[in-house]
């Protein structure tokens, strides 16, 4: 038993955790004034009314850059304690740490290659291939002077 009494204080600050959080929850269940009001319960946003319904759901970009957000934070958690611990981790703990942070690197690297960063709309790129140059004499003459689509001499009328 000698060993549990170690545990004891954790133990007892956890019970007196618990027991805060519920009897703070309940009383502000049973202290809390109820009055319901449209504009009590409409959203706040900056004191801005809102003028239409949020989206139901969230597009996926923003779950990716939340997940990116946490796998950097991840990484700058392990870089601390490699730091206070190098020296003793040596040419091990150099080559280990470059391997995590190489990683982390080419994921990011990755998804700025596939545009899940990019926050505009979507750009729509056009090959080249068989194109002619766009100058202002092959202008006028596939649109025509007046700008109209008629295929006229590109003098102006």
């Amino acid at each position: 038993m000698g060993s549990l009494d170690s545990y004891l204080p954790i133990f007892v600050l956890f019970v007196l955790a618990l027991a805060f959080a519920g009897l703070s929850v309940l009383a502000s269940r049973l202290l809390a004034p109820r009055r319901p009001t449209a504009a009590k319960e409409a959203p706040y946003e900056c004191g801005i009314v809102p003028t239409y319904e949020p989206a139901q759901r969230f597009p996926v970009r923003f779950y990716v850059v939340a997940m990116i957000y946490v796998i950097f934070d991840i990484e700058i958690v392990f870089l601390f304690p490699w730091a206070v611990v190098y020296g003793q981790l040596g040419r091990f703990g150099l080559v280990e740490i470059v391997v995590f942070a190489a990683s982390v690197f080419f994921s990011l690297l990755y998804l700025l290659s596939t545009g899940s960063l990019d926050w505009g709309p979507v750009k729509r790129v056009r090959p080249l291939a068989g194109r002619l140059e766009r100058t202002t004499a092959s202008t006028v003459r596939r649109h025509g002077a007046t700008g109209t689509g008629d295929e006229g001499s590109g003098r102006a009328a």
